[in-house]
């Protein structure tokens, strides 16, 4: 816009000796106003641009009155008009709309010395083109202005949009963490406490109990590598159903010695996969905890929907209860990874809340849940 209002001055200086048929002009007194006229209209208007509002308006204040002066010497030209026109689009950008509108209003005065046809003509016809002009040119900052906020507001956008990236991939990381501690790490942990007792016992004779290690042993490992596949499952977006999942462990859990049976209450409905997955390591918390601790006989999992907002999941076991379960896991919790601790801090990540009671004459309860 500045290269364009400069090459109009330019053009109309160039016009003023042109005059005007009906009035007398006087050429070189001319030619210096308007010379100085348009010096100040290219390079001053870019000097007060970076400054002050009063140095915009003492900008118009000088440029105002030279532009009358340059109508007058020049015998009415048009270029004297066109001069002013270019004012009106520089006092919008330099002032406040309704201060660019008031130099608007006023150029068409110039005409005030002439006839009052002709200068109510010539006036109505000024004051048609600097609003025409006011006009054209608010809107065109206007437009300037907005592509400016929508380019800074891509800007912020994009380094949100980073910043959102970066963050999911700390979280994956940091879940992705969890689970590999949880599962694999516990089970190799497992397994590697096996094969140490194991070594111990090798020159005792006793093929018994070292085979019975070794038996315990491959089965950790064959957990752990059920865990990895689980766990690269997840991440091509395979995963199975929660209740399928929970199935798997209850199984297991039976094949373990621990008769276990798995209860779904209300309709099933799609959740969230770190929803899933909070539930999913619950349950195998649980169902290891009451293997290791409980001396249970039996062990129910209940997942419950009924709630509308919040999955609800029960481990349930006739073992022998909070104290005991209680001094054991702080006994064991070196060994079994984050257990209750991890478990409460993966869940309350997700709005969730645990809680381990009582249930009934013995036994011990591990409920948590979670929004979904």
């Amino acid at each position: 816009m500045q290269w364009a209002l400069a090459v109009l001055t330019v053009i109309a200086f160039v016009t003023l000796p042109l005059g005007s048929e009906s009035f007398e002009q006087q050429p070189l007194p001319t030619l210096l106003a308007g010379l100085a006229y348009t010096l100040l209209a290219i390079f001053g208007f870019r000097f007060v641009q970076r400054r002050s509002v009063w140095w915009a308006v003492a900008f118009v204040a000088v440029q105002l009155p030279l532009g009358f002066v340059i109508f007058s010497l020049s015998g009415a030209a048009v270029g004297a008009i066109l001069l002013l026109v270019v004012l009106v689009s520089q006092s919008v950008i330099l002032l406040p709309l309704p201060a660019a509108a008031v130099v608007a209003a006023a150029i068409p005065l110039v005409h005030l010395g002439m006839q009052w046809q002709d200068g109510l003509r010539e006036g109505l016809g000024t004051l048609a083109v600097t609003t025409f002009t006011l006009v054209v040119t608010e809107l065109l900052v206007r437009e300037r202005r907005a592509r400016t906020e929508l380019a800074e507001a891509n800007d912020r956008l994009r380094g949100y949009a980073a910043q959102a990236e970066q963050l999911a991939t700390i979280q994956e990381r940091n879940r992705l963490a969890r689970d590999i501690h949880d599962g694999v790490g516990h089970h190799l942990t497992v397994v590697q406490m096996l094969l140490e007792a194991a070594r111990a016992v090798i020159r005792t004779a006793d093929p018994d109990r070292l085979d019975g290690m070794l038996a315990r042993a491959q089965e950790q490992s064959g957990e752990a590598l059920a865990e990895v596949r689980r766990s690269v499952a997840a991440l091509r977006e395979q995963r199975p159903d929660l209740a399928e999942s929970l199935e798997v462990l209850v199984t297991e859990a039976t094949e373990a010695g621990v008769a276990t049976e798995l209860e779904v209450v209300g309709r099933a409905r799609p959740i969230r996969a770190e929803v899933e997955e909070s539930l999913f390591r619950a349950a195998q918390e649980g169902l290891t905890n009451v293997r290791k601790h409980a001396d249970a006989t039996c062990t129910t999992v209940v997942l419950d929907y009924r709630q509308p907002d919040r999955v609800r999941l029960e481990v349930r076991d006739d073992g022998r209860g909070l104290p005991d379960v209680a001094a054991e896991e702080q006994t064991h919790a070196p060994a079994a990874g984050y257990g209750l601790t991890g478990l409460r801090e993966r869940t309350a990540s997700l709005g969730g809340r645990v809680s381990l009671d009582p249930a009934g004459g013995a036994g011990l309860t591990l409920t948590v849940e979670v929004p979904g």
